[in-house]
């Protein structure tokens, strides 16, 4: 069974950065892919960005393209996701989810597992 703690959200002003990390356990092979969603009051939930375990690639949503990356550290079981330049419009919950499959998925239907979410606020 997957297990992922996300941590390091906060509050932000904008033009800032914060580093957001899930934690994961459990279940190596149904987390081949891993990803960030975040989710707005009264919105859906949103892709954001994934990589894929074994090889480090990545894929990022148009919002945050060249502001945001994801990385991760095998040894501690640990996803990164660091946030430049950040915005108002930034602020949600945001989700690490883990996927079996290694192919790129930007819908949440697709991922199996999910985090408790982080709350990022930033404001202006």
């Amino acid at each position: 069974q997957v297990q992922l703690v996300e941590s390091g959200g906060g509050l932000v002003q904008a033009g800032g950065s914060l580093r957001l990390s899930c934690a994961a356990s459990g279940g190596t092979t149904s987390r081949n892919l891993m990803g960030w969603f975040r989710q707005a009051p009264g919105k859906e939930r949103k892709f954001v960005a994934a990589i894929r375990w074994s090889a480090g690639s990545t894929w990022f949503a148009d919002a945050v393209k060249g502001r945001f990356t994801i990385s991760r550290d095998s040894a501690k079981n640990t996803v990164y996701l660091q946030m430049n330049s950040l915005k108002p419009e930034d602020t949600a919950v945001y989700y690490c989810a883990a996927a079996p499959s290694d192919r790129y998925i930007s819908s949440a239907r697709e991922y199996d597992h999910w985090g408790q979410g982080t709350q990022v606020t930033v404001s202006s």
